[in-house]
């Protein structure tokens, strides 16, 4: 019997044997063909095509050995059969026939056969041809499935993030859309889509850069690419999406043919970019308007990365040596006496304690200022600190030492100077209510000393427009009025804190001093909590603040879960992301600090209570 030639038998043996259908309608010819193919493949032998088609129905050969003139159906007829069965249109066919002329071949080629053997044909010959035909066919397979892998691969992929891939043809504008791509235009599976669908969808404002990156990616000059960003409004749901999407165009001869794009709905990133930054806007703004210092260090870089504009009025100097080499730059300007105890506050807050340390600070032109400074830390996924941040505070002034006297008269207002100056306080003399009206909202917190017995003075006027413009300097009416209270009870009524008769006794105007004083320590005090829970309030995301005031309004995980559209574990890890931002570890004392900055919870209406 003869052999396969070396390489490609070994090839052969190494596989399972293949399968081959022969259709031979000579009996002898049939014999000679199954024992020569036996040796090396598993053989079915029939007598004419149509037999042949039916076996080839029941069960796939790995290659189809036919004579061309057979009856029922010839083996030409029986090619073009086989070529029109959808699962047997690749399997290889050899046809053998004593027609040896080249119209006989290229018929037989031309209705898709691989291979035209003449009769008569050398044993080794034949075995090579089948051989080769098995083994390109193989070849091909695994391509097949190697191809087939990688596009299971790559559509797992593209599940994996919600992509969705599409075609586009720029030669007819035909789209190829598939039912993830057509939800995103808010399409239903079986819609027509065609490019003014496409375009109509587009958001007004984004429509003229889409049309820009369109045509440059036809543009034979370029590099095809189309990588672009824009919103969609849904067509029958009118929901706004943002699109992501990225593509290339194929071109010929200067001439584009072909796209090939990939789609992302990125619409819940876009939302949580927005939420952030809206919660940065809130923390600038609140930050911008309080004369606190808030500051915050990236841990890492040991660099500072946030220092708010309050910094320059109450040190005295620009933020930019600061921001530049912070630690040593703020160790140099604390007290010499205080660098210690400060250092180590530091040091305390970076092994995770919050502190609230009081030290002094020598600014520029030799002054000394008192800062209260509350550290605390900021942690990241897995509780590591990442961040250390801290509001600080210029008390100097806030501990009851600085007074507004509005005196029009000389002698009066350098006797009540000398008293005041004389026990310690800080004083700022004023000679009309409008010198000092001008200026009020810019004043840190001190009592006002106003004599109305003069009109430069404005009567009652500072007291009406201080309460009026919520500016909180408590204020201390002096005048006479020759044993009518009438008078003192107008100025209570006008918002002052106390009435003093001219001439007043010392120590009655040193206690209602000491006394609004006192206020305005009791205050500072609340002012400083409320602006550290302020601050933490103001760095939560959208969804964690909507969480803090469910939990105000006494909500649970479930009803707030169901007002907030999510999952009861999702608010569950929400809430534990509110205590950590609030540094709170207990319910009751989140609250507290949540009411401390001003948060109230959502009024809801008495349905809603009737549903819970």
């Amino acid at each position: 019997m003869p052999r396969l030639p070396g390489e490609v038998a070994g090839a052969a043996r190494s596989k399972k044997r293949a399968r081959i259908l022969l259709a031979d309608d000579n009996a002898d010819m049939r014999d000679y063909l199954i024992r020569l193919l036996s040796a090396h493949w598993d053989v079915t032998a029939v007598p004419d095509g149509q037999e042949a088609l039916a076996a080839a129905r029941q069960r796939r050969p790995d290659l189809v050995l036919s004579d061309v003139m057979m009856p029922c159906l010839s083996g030409v007829d029986l090619v073009t059969a086989l070529r029109r069965e959808p699962k047997l249109a690749d399997v290889p066919i050899i046809l053998l026939s004593a027609r040896a002329g080249e119209a006989a071949q290229v018929e037989g080629l031309a209705a898709g056969a691989d291979d035209y053997v003449i009769k008569p044909f050398a044993a080794r010959e034949l075995l090579a041809r089948v051989n080769s035909a098995l083994a390109l066919s193989r070849q091909r397979h695994d391509a097949a499935d190697r191809v087939r892998r990688s596009e299971a691969q790559l559509r797992a992929a593209v599940d994996l993030v919600g992509m969705t891939l599409y075609s586009w043809d720029p030669t007819t504008d035909a789209l190829d859309w598939d039912a993830r791509l057509k939800a995103m235009w808010g399409l239903p599976p079986e819609a027509h889509v065609d490019v003014d669908i496409f375009l109509g969808a587009i958001h007004p404002d984004d429509r003229p850069r889409v049309e820009a990156a369109i045509a440059h990616c036809r543009d034979p000059r370029g590099d095809g690419v189309y990588a672009i960003a824009y919103r969609v409004i849904g067509i029958e749901d009118g929901v706004e999406r943002w699109i992501s999407t990225h593509g290339q165009t194929v071109f010929d001869a200067g001439r584009p043919i072909g796209f090939i794009g990939a789609a992302l709905d990125i619409t819940a990133h876009k939302r949580a970019e927005d939420d952030l930054r809206e919660s940065e806007e809130r923390f600038q703004q609140f930050a911008a308007h309080s004369t606190s210092v808030l500051w915050m260090v990236d841990v890492r870089t040991m660099r500072m990365e946030y220092l708010s504009p309050a910094y320059e009025q109450v040190w005295g100097e620009p933020p930019d040596a600061m921001l530049q080499d912070w630690r040593p730059h703020w160790l140099g300007t604390v007290h010499p006496e205080d660098r210690e105890l400060a250092s180590g506050a530091m040091d305390r807050v970076l092994r995770g304690e919050t502190v609230d340390q009081e030290y002094r600070i020598v600014r520029g032109n030799g002054s000394v200022r008192w800062i209260r400074d509350t550290f605390f830390a900021i942690r990241g996924t897995g509780g590591r600190i990442r961040r250390v941040a801290g509001i600080a505070q210029d008390i100097t002034n806030h501990s009851g030492s600085l007074i507004y006297v509005i005196n029009a008269e000389e002698a009066s207002q350098r006797e009540l100077l000398l008293l005041l100056r004389g026990v310690g306080y800080d004083v700022k003399a004023f000679t009309s209510a409008r010198a000092f009206l001008e200026i009020a909202p810019a004043l840190i917190p001190g009592c006002v000393l106003l004599d109305i017995r003069a009109p430069e003075t404005g009567g009652l006027a500072i007291p009406r427009e201080l309460r009026a413009r919520r500016i909180h300097l408590p204020v201390i009416v002096m005048g006479s009025c020759d044993g009518n209270i009438r008078l003192a009870v107008r100025a209570m009524k006008a918002g002052a804190v106390d009435f003093l008769e001219v001439p007043y006794e010392r120590e009655a105007l040193l206690a209602a001093v000491a006394s609004a004083l006192a206020d305005i320590r009791d205050t500072a005090e609340r002012s400083s909590v409320a602006e550290v829970a302020r601050a933490r309030i103001a760095d939560m995301s959208t969804r964690e603040r909507a969480v803090l005031e469910g939990l105000l309004a006494g909500g649970t995980n479930k009803t707030m879960a169901r007002d907030l559209g999510i999952s009861p574990r999702t608010v569950e890890n929400h809430r534990a992301h509110v205590m950590e931002r609030l540094g709170a570890r207990t319910l009751p004392e989140a609250v507290l600090m949540a009411a401390a900055a001003g948060l109230r919870p959502p009024l809801r209406t008495q349905g809603e209570t009737q549903e819970e």
